[in-house]
């Protein structure tokens, strides 16, 4: 096994070269500003310029995720035009290589009173606005 010499003020010059290709690959980062439940009815009769309040404050730092896994957190900045995050906690390196891995598969929708193989169905009705 011959290591990586190539970048030598790289933190990852000890990496070994059949592992090289992994640093290059790209994996979703994203950065949660804030979450919250609505009823359907709600999600149903949105239209643009709906304002949807979150409960967050505008200075709380922002969780940053990782292939859909928390490894992190960050306060929004302005870039220019553009908005960015600082970075002010990162997990230690062995959680973050442990959310490059597969996604965790997607939870089942659960709705009170239905079977979860209906759920398809359920989402088709409503679609078809065959559910008040």
């Amino acid at each position: 096994m011959t290591l990586n010499r190539t970048r030598r003020n790289s933190r990852y010059t000890h990496v070994p070269a059949d592992l090289r290709s992994i640093l290059t690959l790209e994996v979703p980062f994203i950065v949660v500003i804030a979450s919250r439940d609505l009823p359907v009815k709600e999600v149903m009769n949105l239209v643009p310029g709906a304002i949807i309040e979150l409960p967050k404050l505008a200075n709380e730092e922002l969780e940053i995720l990782v292939n859909n896994k928390a490894i992190g957190l960050g306060n929004a900045v302005k870039v220019g035009e553009n908005f960015g995050i600082r970075i002010t906690y990162v997990g230690n390196l062995k959680d973050r290589i442990r959310a490059l891995g597969d996604p965790p598969p997607a939870a089942p929708i659960a709705v009170p009173g239905t079977h979860v193989s209906k759920t398809p169905a359920l989402a088709e009705e409503l679609l078809a606005g065959q559910v008040a």
